[in-house]
């Protein structure tokens, strides 16, 4: 066994990778469940764009290092040209007031060097025709996956491929989640859709779009209905990458749909990276495209950034990683234990991993555990661009309205309820308590005594403090509700929280809700029921009080304060405005404020709106969640960037490092086996010679 021990590689005991990726560049990361979709035009969650982003290039992406978030081009040359227009055509003035202009135009000139990944939707014969796009029987006998195709092509990105993507949002068969949305803002869209649906078309290549026009190979043009700046972060998502008519032509025909050969399986794009391997009971891969056109790190940042090392590949061409492999993990531990192992290079953080990774200093600040910086490990902590609430319903007539009587109940609730306590013993301490409607990052928000709320905070030795208890007590009193005493029924106030979360893991947060109004005197009754009847009982306005919560679909005021504007309201209009809040002053400086180029005036616009969402309190403002992420020192260029979904391409792995590391962190432990043996030996020495014995006996 010494023998057979000695001739071993040590590495490779508990290594799970071959031994020959030691040393090259590969980021080995996990996913818990396989993605649905991976077609940009119907993709819509995160852990899809983990993938897709690093494939498909849209017209624009945000900066990787600068803060607040900022646009620049991607697979457009620059940034869109934008021009305005009145109803007979005629162009108007940069700032010309947003209720004369008819429609937007936006002009979008493209790189001129991009070029699709290999991939069998472009393999020509010699005479130039497409060998898969009429597949016979007997080629797909000898066809499982993808790899299976003998000959790959490629072919540059035109203008046409954007505009044949649009096209592909409204078609029947592929059932965008934008496909309404973009109809109400893209000129022509809706009557194009009307005609495919009609006609029944599947190729939709010879029908246009009035308001969308590939002008020359590298240029097109969008027509948006009237103004709307909120178009430009559009342009920075999947939905609008460029899709080459081949990909549609090649993966409609039945017997690769039979095989599960889609475009949702494998897709077609002209980014850094390619997906290589589909196989989601076990891993994913992605490697660099080797046609992929010429991109470069940032060369300038954030203040700090030079410092913390962000600028030291400033200008090198991208992307620095070979390889990107997702590995499936369905259990949390053992990713743990691989991740402290040096097999994963990210972790996040599980609710029963916190301890063992985070401690907070005697200032309440986040910070890794000796164990942990003794590996390098790095610690990186980001406020997420979402916001999580308990809403009102406005309808009510206890806690809904515009009274006083029902506007202080709402504020004495909003001092009663600690968030501050609900993120340290449910969250590890991993959030902020919100101050208002929009999270950090978002233009308009505020920090320090300006962006407080002062119905529920105030400043005290430079930091926001939430009212003492009395204060709400004060505020019931002042509602009619002295002693929480209802003075129609002459009983204790009884209010109604909704929700969908039933599950023996809530019971203890439910509880925790139930604590909070008991401090004013109030009795809380939770109406737990499943998430179809919440969502039914929310749409006809029968909810008193809910939690809600939302994310970030582009990082600008409007796709927040739009949850409050009365036109979203959910009973009146099956709006996202939860709370059925409607106040005129509010909705006039939305309307005005959503249409506006960020400056003094938007600005100042915001603040009067955040004012009067915190004095009408139709929302208890809960909280920001913040991420906590980990990793190894040899992850290098990382920087939290909430919004971008292609990072990877500005990442680095230092392999040697990782090697060694990994090496020093895993050396086979021999010992134990030692002394198992002799202790097995030792067992086994009495019974042999008590065997001789009885032998010698024998002969006797």
């Amino acid at each position: 066994m010494c023998l057979m021990l000695m001739g071993c590689d040590d590495l490779q005991l508990n290594n799970p990778y071959p031994h020959e990726e030691a040393g090259q560049s590969i980021l080995y990361s996990s996913f818990t469940e396989r993605p649905k979709h991976l077609d940009p035009a119907v993709s819509y969650s995160s852990n899809e764009y983990a993938l897709i982003g690093q494939i498909y290039e849209p017209p624009l992406q945000y900066h990787y290092l600068k803060r607040p978030y900022v646009l620049e081009p991607l697979s457009a040359r620059e940034m869109p040209g934008i021009r305005y227009f009145d109803a007979d055509g005629n162009q108007l003035a940069d700032n010309v007031e947003s209720e004369k202009i008819a429609y937007t135009e936006y002009l979008i000139n493209l790189l001129p060097d991009m070029n699709y990944q290999p991939h069998p939707v472009f393999a020509k014969d010699s005479q130039g025709k497409y060998l898969f796009h009429h597949l016979t029987d007997e080629q797909l006998d000898d066809i499982s996956t993808l790899a299976d195709f003998n000959a790959t092509g490629s072919r540059q990105v035109i203008a046409e491929d954007f505009v044949y993507q649009i096209k592909r949002l409204v078609h029947p068969k592929i059932h965008s989640p934008i496909a309404e949305l973009m109809k109400q803002h893209i000129v022509g869209l809706d009557d194009f859709s009307k005609v495919v649906a009609e006609k029944k078309l599947l190729d939709i290549r010879n029908e246009t779009i009035s308001g969308v026009e590939a002008i020359n190979q590298n240029q097109y043009r969008i027509k948006i209905k009237g103004k709307y700046p909120q178009f430009k972060y559009w342009l920075a998502m999947p939905f609008f990458a460029p899709m080459p008519w081949e990909a549609d032509v090649f993966y409609n025909q039945q017997g690769l749909i039979d095989k599960n050969i889609t475009l949702d399986w494998y897709p077609v794009g002209s980014g850094p990276y390619m997906l290589t391997e589909n196989n989601p009971n076990r891993r994913m891969i992605l490697k660099k495209n080797p046609n992929y056109h010429a991109a470069s790190y940032p060369s300038e940042g954030d203040p700090g950034d030079m410092e913390a090392g962000l600028l030291k590949d400033a200008g090198k061409m991208l992307p620095f990683i070979d390889k990107v492999v997702f590995i499936l993990e369905k259990e949390t531990i053992p990713y743990w234990n691989k991740f402290l192992q040096g097999y994963y290079d990210a972790s996040g953080i599980a609710s029963d991993s916190f301890d063992m990774a985070i401690q907070f200093s005697g200032q309440g600040a986040a910070e890794l555990t000796p164990e942990l910086k003794s590996k390098g490990i790095q610690l990186q902590t980001a406020v997420a661009a979402s916001t999580y609430y308990m809403g009102f319903n406005m309808l009510d007539p206890i806690v809904g309205g515009d009274t006083e009587r029902a506007r202080k109940l709402r504020q004495a609730i909003a001092i009663a309820m600690d968030y501050e306590e609900y993120i340290a013993i449910f969250m590890n301490g991993r959030g902020m308590a919100a101050q208002g409607v929009l999270p950090p990052g978002i233009y308009g928000y505020q920090q320090g005594q300006a962006g407080i709320n002062p119905y529920v905070y105030e400043w005290v030795n430079g930091y926001a403090r939430r009212k003492p208890l009395s204060v709400a007590k004060q505020l019931m009193v002042e509602a009619g509700y002295a002693d929480a005493i209802d003075p129609k029924t002459g009983e204790a106030l009884i209010l109604y929280f909704d929700t969908a979360a039933s599950g023996p893991d809530d019971r203890s947060r439910l509880n925790w809700y139930r604590k909070q109004f008991e401090k004013l005197g109030i009795q809380l009754v939770i109406r737990a029921t499943d998430y179809n009847r919440f969502q039914q009982k929310m749409r006809a306005g029968n909810a008193q009080i809910f939690m809600w919560g939302w994310n970030a679909d582009y990082p600008d005021p409007e796709n927040f304060f739009f949850l409050l504007y009365g036109g979203n309201s959910k009973v009146k209009y099956a709006g996202e405005n939860a709370a059925n809040y409607q106040n005129p002053e509010f909705d006039r400086l939305f309307e005005k404020m959503r249409n506006m180029d960020n400056g003094p005036e938007r600005f100042q616009l915001i603040q009067q709106m955040q004012e009067i969402v915190r004095h009408d309190a139709p929302w208890l403002f809960g909280l920001h969640p913040k991420n906590f992420s980990l990793y190894h020192g040899w992850y290098q260029n990382l920087k939290p960037n909430l919004m971008a979904n292609n990072r990877i391409k500005y990442t680095r792995i230092n392999a040697k490092q990782r090697a060694e590391l990994r090496k020093q962190w895993n050396r086979p432990v021999f010992w134990p086996l030692v002394v198992i043996a002799l202790l097995l030996l030792g067992m086994l020495l009495p019974a042999f010679y008590s065997y001789q014995r009885r032998a010698k006996e024998t002969l006797q």
